[in-house]
């Protein structure tokens, strides 16, 4: 293992902002320089040992900001084959700062990134040499045993359970037969054979657009051209798991984000257009009339699919570099790259619809959670103090009714809580929410996520408002300069590293009058003994336990 990160000097800081690399090796490059990036030149088996050895960093307790992309470049399988072609993983989005490189901007941006090239697509541009068809492998040799798809170093995803290696980093092209429009959608692919796929595109909730293709060329009767992208410019790979306009091209979108045309060239063997610079592209046929039994494969809902019939696509050619770069991502359980491709783009997405579309009032902070939970189906909403009510109402149907596979459970909380601190909401929940009040459940919404091969049923949506709605008293935490004056104790004496929650110090919530924070004041001072001499004067005969001194006073004082 090479290259330290924390040893790169300013590997912490954020790069500088340039122009998106449309070069999937550049991309890698700029990675290393930034400290971003590990690679591993023991022997690693892609069978076994590669995607797990990478997950360590998502399942580990590895705080965000320190996953690295990881670059494989003595790759071997269980018969100890060994592969002349490099993998890597995490290299899209180990972390958000790797996705901000990847676009060429700031983690902060890249939303309104989005946005903008959403608003204005550049079209492509055609290439007469194209990179990714410097070799091109088509008949006998896509037969050959070890040959064809069998010859890429394609890693087991969840060793132990999948039922084939998988393409995860993938840009399936397919085309409208009606309209020509093209669409690239993340969609997996297991290896069946040297020429042989099974390619799963959603047909759950909402559906996927190569779906759609399909449905329209099983209508029609006529095979329907793919085209499998592994490797090319992150800016063209990130348009792949948004849902764009179903009459958008997602190499204009991509173009956008680049700020220059993106070149394409015509495959090979299929009547499609693909990124010119890609790493490697699988073109093929699917009979729309045959479908072959695909899975188990770990799901990013936290199980196992098991088989479900999906298309089966015939491999017509294999196009690549002379030296090309494999690419997976991490998916299953999350957190994971999968979930972070679309949580840096989904959350800045939800908080513009609620506060920009609905004009909703107070609302601060969108987080889709993602531990576990894959995102989609918990998200919670962070308001203003004096947001009222009926905006948070708003707020929480508002996300629960945008997309049909997202906001199954969502929940309200105040400012003062940090909505990706997990704990922080569950105290909300606790003690801001009554339930026969506070909760909502509505009927008929799509099942989430991975629920395609369970039970045929509809799902329900559960939204929660524990926002703050009366004054209270402060958090009973010491106040924020108590603790901070005690961290840099803590640091001096060379304590363990500390991973700092939220919320740490105490705050006022209102409910705290001038005489308590008089008495607060003295004791911090070692003058405890001056609020006991007037609290003495304030004695009183003939009450129980308990009772609230202002209701006694303010009774008093009438």
């Amino acid at each position: 293992m090479r290259n330290d990160p924390e040893k790169k000097q300013g590997a912490s800081q954020p790069p500088a902002a340039r122009a998106p690399r449309l070069n999937f090796q550049d991309h890698l490059a700029d990675l290393e320089a930034e400290g971003l990036l590990v690679r591993i030149e023991r022997p690693i088996n892609k069978d076994t040992e590669l995607h797990p050895l990478v997950r360590w960093q998502f399942l580990g307790g590895i705080p965000e900001d320190k996953r690295r992309a990881f670059l494989f470049t003595n790759v071997v399988d269980s018969h100890g084959r060994r592969y002349d072609i490099p993998v890597a993983v995490g290299a899209l989005a180990a972390s958000p700062r790797i996705y901000a490189m990847g676009m060429g901007t700031s983690v902060e941006e890249i939303g309104p990134a989005w946005m903008r090239a959403i608003a204005n697509p550049i079209a492509p541009v055609v290439s007469a040499s194209p990179p990714c068809q410097e070799v091109v492998i088509t008949g006998e040799e896509l037969h050959r045993p070890g040959g064809g798809v069998a010859a890429l170093p394609v890693p087991v995803s969840t060793p132990g359970f999948d039922s084939a290696p998988y393409l995860t980093a993938t840009l399936c092209i397919t085309r409208d037969p009606d309209s020509g429009v093209q669409n690239m959608g993340m969609y997996r692919a297991a290896l069946k054979a040297t020429d042989r796929l099974a390619v799963r595109m959603l047909a759950g909730t909402g559906g996927a657009g190569g779906y759609f293709h399909w449905l329209k060329y099983r209508e029609r009767k006529q095979p329907m051209p793919c085209a499998i992208v592994i490797g090319c410019s992150p800016v063209v790979v990130y348009t792949g798991p948004q849902r764009l306009a179903a009459d958008m091209d997602e190499l204009a979108v991509a173009g956008a984000l680049a700020g220059a045309p993106i070149r394409k060239a015509k495959a090979v063997t299929v009547d499609l257009e693909v990124p010119a610079d890609a790493e490697i592209v699988i073109e093929g046929i699917i009979d729309p009339e045959v479908l072959e039994p695909e899975a188990p494969f770990g799901e990013s809902n936290g199980y196992v699919a098991l088989e479900g019939f999906n298309m089966q696509m015939r491999v017509t050619a294999i196009t690549r570099k002379r030296s090309p770069v494999f690419t997976s991502i991490i998916s299953q359980v999350t957190p994971s790259e999968s979930s972070i491709i679309k949580k840096v783009v989904f959350e800045p997405f939800y908080l513009a619809h609620l506060r920009d579309h609905l004009s909703i009032r107070g609302i601060r902070r969108v987080v889709m959670h993602e531990p576990l939970t894959n995102l989609r189906p918990v998200i919670f909403l962070q308001f203003a103090h004096t947001t009222d009510r009926n905006e948070v109402w708003r707020g929480l149907q508002g996300t629960a009714s945008l997309r049909p596979d997202c906001g199954k459970i969502v929940i309200a909380v105040s400012e003062d809580i940090d909505p990706a601190g997990t704990d922080a909401v569950l105290w909300s929940l606790a003690y801001r929410s009554n339930p026969i009040e506070d909760v909502h459940i509505a009927p008929y919404r799509g099942g989430v996520q991975g629920a395609q091969y369970g039970p045929r049923s509809m799902d329900s949506t559960m939204l929660i408002d524990a926002t703050l709605k009366r004054t209270m008293p402060p958090l009973a935490l010491p106040a924020r300069e108590f603790m901070e004056g005690a961290r840099a104790i803590w640091e001096e004496l060379g304590l363990p590293s500390l991973a700092v929650p939220s919320p740490w110090h105490g705050y006022n919530l209102g409910d705290w009058s001038d005489t308590w924070q008089r008495f607060a004041n003295r004791t911090a001072a070692g003058e405890w003994e001056l609020n006991g001499a007037e609290t003495l004067a304030r004695e009183r005969r003939g009450l129980d336990p308990e009772t609230p001194v202002r209701d006694i006073e303010k009774m008093g004082s009438e």
